[in-house]
């Protein structure tokens, strides 16, 4: 979890995304930033996530994005 709240710290250093419990309800996130977060993740974790799999659903929380993440390697 410390690799992907760093990367949303990089993309939002503003924004307490731990204090969240849904990114893209409390605006912390829009389409832009779900874009940018995609390519950090591929990279980081080398994995690719499907057009499928971006949907808002695997971007709300720490735990989502951790179950996407998880289910690619």
């Amino acid at each position: 979890m410390d690799k992907i709240k760093k990367i949303l710290e990089q993309i939002h250093p503003e924004y307490d995304f731990e204090g969240s419990d849904n990114f893209i309800e409390d605006g912390f996130l829009d389409s832009l930033d779900v874009v940018s977060l995609i390519g950090e993740l591929e990279s980081t974790f080398n994995i690719t996530i499907d057009g499928m799999q971006i949907i808002p659903e695997n971007f709300v929380s720490f735990e989502s994005i951790q179950n996407l993440i998880g289910s690619l390697k």
